[in-house]
C-alpha cells in the first residue's frame, strides 16, 4: 500500500540558502530533498519560506522565494506548480513532484522597522515569484509586529488586525503553528467579529494533550480549527512527538480523531536542515522511523496498525485534496 502523500510544511527553500548552486537533489542534511520525497510517494509538497524575525530577514524570504520559481525553470521534468484545482486533480497520477510555496513568518515580508505597506508590496513580489502562496504563519517562536509566537504570551497586534484584513478573499489561509494561544485566540474572535473570509489551518502542528509542548495545539483552539474546515498537519519533530517513544506518533492521529479531526488531520512533517541548527541538544531532530520523506511508505503501514485502516487515504492526501478544493475552487 502506497497511497499519494501531500505534506503541508518542508523547509527546503530556508536550506538551499546555505548552498552557492541550490540543488534539491542533494540528500545530505535534509529530509525532504527531491529523492526522499520521490521515494515517500510525496505527490504534492508545501514549500515553507522560513525566516526568523530578524533584520535582513526580508532579503532571505525574496531569495527563497525566487529558489521556489528556479526549481520550476531548471527541473520542469521533476517537478510543477500546483496553485489551482486543475493542476491539483493531475497530482496522483503525475510522475513530478507538485509544490506550492507558503509564508512560515510574516517578518519575512516585512521587517519590525518599516512601513506596513511597504512590507505588504513585497509580500506581492513574492507571490509573483511563486504564483500563488497556500498559508501564513504570523509569527515563528517570538514576538513581532503582527502578534506573539509559540514562546511568548502576547496576542494579536495592530499589524496582525491589517494583515487578516488584508488576506479577506485572498484565498489564502492563516497558519497556526507557531501562535501563541492568546494570538490563536485573538486570530480566530477576529475572523469572526470581522466576518473575515480568510480560511484556518495548523500547517505542522501535534496536540498539547497528547504531548505538552507550547508548540502544540491546546484542544480548544485544534477543536475552532477543525469546526472551520480546517486542517492540521502531524510534525515529525521529536521534540513535538514525545522524547523517547516514536508510537507516540499515531497517538497524535488518534487524539486528532477524537477530537472530531477524521476529515481534518494531514501530514505537515517538518523536515529541515538539522546540520547547523544551534541546539544540539535536540539531536537526534527525528525517530529513525521519522527521520525522511521515503519514510511515508512505512509511516502509512503503521497508521493502519496503530490507527484505522479507513484513515489512510483521509490522512495520506484526501483531507487536503479537499480542503485545497474549497478554497480555490
Amino acid at each position: 500500500m502506497n497511497p499519494p502523500v501531500i505534506d503541508l510544511h518542508c523547509d527546503l527553500l530556508a536550506h538551499m540558502l546555505d548552498m552557492p548552486n541550490p540543488d534539491p537533489f542533494k540528500r545530505e542534511g535534509i529530509g525532504c530533498s527531491f529523492p526522499a520525497l520521490a521515494e515517500g510517494n510525496v505527490k504534492l509538497q508545501v514549500m515553507a519560506i522560513f525566516t526568523a524575525t530578524e533584520k535582513g530577514s526580508s532579503a532571505l524570504a525574496l531569495r527563497q522565494s525566487e529558489i521556489f520559481a528556479s526549481f520550476l525553470t531548471k527541473y520542469p521534468n521533476d517537478c510543477n506548480l500546483v496553485n489551482d484545482t486543475c493542476t491539483l486533480s493531475q497530482i496522483s497520477t503525475s510522475s513530478k513532484l507538485g509544490m506550492i510555496a507558503a509564508i512560515e513568518n510574516a517578518s519575512g515580508f516585512c521587517e519590525e522597522d518599516e512601513p506596513l505597506k511597504k512590507g505588504l508590496e513585497r509580500l506581492e513580489r513574492i507571490i509573483t515569484n511563486t504564483k500563488r502562496i497556500l498559508y501564513i504563519g504570523l509569527t515563528h517562536h517570538s514576538e513581532n509586529r503582527f502578534g506573539g509566537g509559540n514562546n511568548s504570551v502576547i496576542g494579536l497586534k495592530e499589524d496582525g488586525e491589517k494583515l487578516l484584513q488584508y488576506l479577506s478573499g485572498k484565498k489564502i489561509a492563516v497558519d497556526f503553528s507557531h501562535t501563541s494561544d492568546a494570538l490563536a485566540h485573538d486570530i480566530l474572535d477576529y475572523l469572526s467579529k470581522h466576518n473575515l473570509d480568510v480560511p484556518v489551518l495548523a500547517s505542522h502542528s501535534n496536540y498539547r494533550k497528547v504531548f505538552n509542548h507550547t508548540r502544540n495545539l491546546p484542544d480548544h483552539i485544534a477543536k475552532a480549527i477543525i469546526q472551520r474546515g480546517g486542517i492540521i498537519g502531524v510534525n515529525f519533530l521529536r521534540a513535538f512527538v514525545h522524547n523517547d517513544d516514536p508510537s507516540i506518533l499515531y497517538e497524535h492521529m488518534n487524539y486528532g480523531i477524537k477530537l472530531g479531526g477524521m476529515n481534518s488531520i494531514c501530514f505537515g512533517a517538518d523536515y529541515f536542515s538539522t546540520g547547523n541548527h544551534p541546539d544540539p541538544s535536540r539531536d537526534p531532530y527525528y525517530f529513525k522511523e521519522h527521520e525522511n520523506a521515503g519514510r511515508y511508505p512505512a509511516i502509512i503501514k503503521s497508521i493502519h496498525d496503530e490507527v484505522s485502516p479507513d484513515a489512510i487515504e483521509a490522512i495520506s492526501s484526501k483531507n487536503v485534496m479537499r480542503y485545497l478544493n474549497n478554497i480555490w475552487r
